[in-house]
């Protein structure tokens, strides 16, 4: 396949991949929709929140420790395998905790036993595991379908199926079989497991052009003078026949659309000389304003961090922190959000009604859902349009997006009404969105591309020390809170006191959000300053030579 032959960026091959994954994305996001049943789990299987917590941190293990797993297969075979065992994982999972749910408690039992409990870890996990493939499976097919300048943008969107997903079952199950639980895990294991299938058949890498009518230019030894290639696409094509999951693109080390702002990342002190000499005698670019977007000049290798080096880079571990904090945040909200609107609910109602009850849990569920999918689209949009027409670096987002997230918990913790908890659920869902919406373009800015499902596998390990971390406490702030008279409640396990139930545990999460946004300011600065740093080093070249 020739550059000449390869699909337009709007073609339709690139938009089947496109539509094929929002809807394995829409499928694999259920993970967020755990906090619509697991009050019922619990009053069915008398389940303590400390365990609840505990059976939804094993669906989240599911989702970020298969990360670097999922990650190394797409990366190297492609988006089939992936796809295939997310639809064996999903049925079985969902399945399995329907059974559970169905059986219920023997006549002597208090509680489930430990054998069963620990089945529902296990499925739960492979929920988690399943969503994960399918997701890494179909980002990682966007990213390599759709070039720079769209890929924020394209991956932003696929992505906010992800997040619409719990959304879109909770709502599906309400209307279809309002209150039963039972049919609710049954649309969800049928749900998740179907478009996996789909984009088995669907779902595939559309390789990237050369760049457009523009002949891209080569270095010879002992010249300073860039020269043309008789054949551009004679080297990278062929490589990319050996190894299709990875686009043309990756492998051409002189493809170019326009003036770069600075070297790549981590490249070789022979190759920054090379390319600062080049951008010298391109347009004479003094600055971030005077960048000339019509010189076409030779661009290094992409990045290719990975393995021993991602793990001994700087950038690599603020990542891992900030995503930590920002990640267990939100992770902590989505999974109890639902005992925060029974403890809200119970706290200001003069007749428990458990049918109102679940109704305000699943409309704080797809609150978060909806916003959490619009998080991820505008994100993505807004990083693109800040970078390519203000030369604004997407590390500055790292703020945006931790300032967001902060927000959010303090408007939870000023939430006294369950008639307002909205407002905390839908800037919970915004800031959330974001987060996932953006770091996956981060990850390919810093590490590169060739091995961007295996890095960003290891950067989403992250939501697990702050996930375990903040959900656990939370739940054992909320089995504190337990009436010591049972009779004063309709469930035993249903705490009275309003917002006292959680907000220690907001005001852990704000801690929290505040180192994050601490780091953020950090990695923003580590960030501006080498780009002036690499300016300055071009400028005094320029006038050296």
């Amino acid at each position: 396949m020739t550059g000449q032959t390869l699909p337009g960026q709007f073609s339709l091959p690139r938009m089947v991949t496109f539509i094929a994954s929002l809807a394995v994305a829409l499928g694999a996001g259920t993970n967020y929709v755990y906090s619509a049943y697991a009050p019922q789990l619990g009053e069915r299987l008398n389940i303590n929140h400390t365990n609840l917590n505990l059976i939804g941190l094993a669906g989240n293990l599911g989702v970020y420790s298969t990360g670097p797993i999922w990650g190394k297969v797409v990366d190297s075979k492609g988006p089939k395998i992936p796809l295939a065992l997310a639809f064996i994982l999903l049925f079985s999972g969902y399945s399995g905790i329907r059974h559970i749910y169905d059986q219920g408690l023997l006549a002597e039992q208090s509680t489930i036993s430990s054998l069963t409990f620990w089945s529902m870890l296990v499925c739960a996990f492979m929920t988690g595991a399943g969503g994960n493939g399918g997701n890494s499976a179909c980002v990682n097919a966007i990213a390599r379908t759709f070039s720079e300048k769209l890929r924020a943008s394209a991956t932003g969107i696929v992505l906010s199926g992800y997040g619409l997903s719990a959304f879109l079952f909770s709502t599906v199950a309400h209307f279809v079989f309002p209150g039963d639980t039972s049919s609710f895990l049954l649309v969800l294991s049928m749900g998740t497991a179907l478009p996996m299938i789909a984009g088995f058949f669907l779902v595939r890498t559309i390789p990237l052009a050369h760049v457009d009518h523009v002949p891209p230019p080569t270095i010879r030894q002992g010249s300073r003078t860039p020269l043309l290639r008789e054949d551009p696409d004679e080297f990278s094509p062929r490589i990319h026949e050996r190894h299709p999951s990875t686009p043309i693109i990756d492998y051409n080390p002189v493809a170019s659309v326009g003036l770069e702002l600075s070297p790549t990342r981590s490249m070789s002190p022979t190759i920054q000389t090379t390319h600062k000499r080049h951008r010298s005698e391109s347009a004479g670019a003094r600055s971030f304003g005077q960048a000339s977007t019509k010189a076409i000049v030779s661009q290094p290798p992409p990045n290719n961090i990975y393995g021993v080096a991602l793990w001994c880079n700087t950038d690599f571990w603020l990542f891992i922190a900030i995503l930590s904090f920002l990640s267990g945040t939100g992770l902590m909200y989505i999974n109890n959000v639902g005992s925060m609107a029974q403890a809200l609910y119970a706290f200001s109602a003069t007749e428990y009604s458990p049918k109102e009850a679940a109704e305000w849990q699943a409309a704080q569920v797809s609150t978060v859902s909806v916003c959490n999918c619009l998080g991820r689209i505008f994100i993505g949009i807004f990083s693109d349009f800040c970078k390519h027409h203000f030369r604004i670096p997407r590390s500055y987002m790292l703020v945006f997006v931790s300032a967001l997230v902060l927000l959010s918990q303090g408007i939870a913790a000023s939430v006294d009404d369950i008639q307002h908890l909205w407002t905390a659920s839908v800037s919970l869902g915004l800031a959330y969105g974001c987060i996932f919406g953006f770091f996956p373009a981060l990850c390919i800015e810093y590490f590169g591309m060739p091995h961007f499902s295996e890095n960003w596998g290891f950067i989403a390990l992250a939501p697990l020390a702050g996930g375990n971390l903040f959900s656990l406490a939370f739940g054992h702030n909320l089995d504190a809170h337990e009436p010591k008279d049972t009779s004063l409640t309709i469930f035993a396990r249903q705490c009275l006191e309003g917002k006292s139930c959680y907000l220690d545990s907001l005001y852990m999460t704000m801690g929290g959000c505040c180192v994050a946004l601490l780091l953020s300011v950090y990695a923003s600065w580590r960030d501006s300053k080498r780009h002036h740093a690499e300016l300055w080093e071009v400028e005094e070249e320029s006038d050296e030579e």
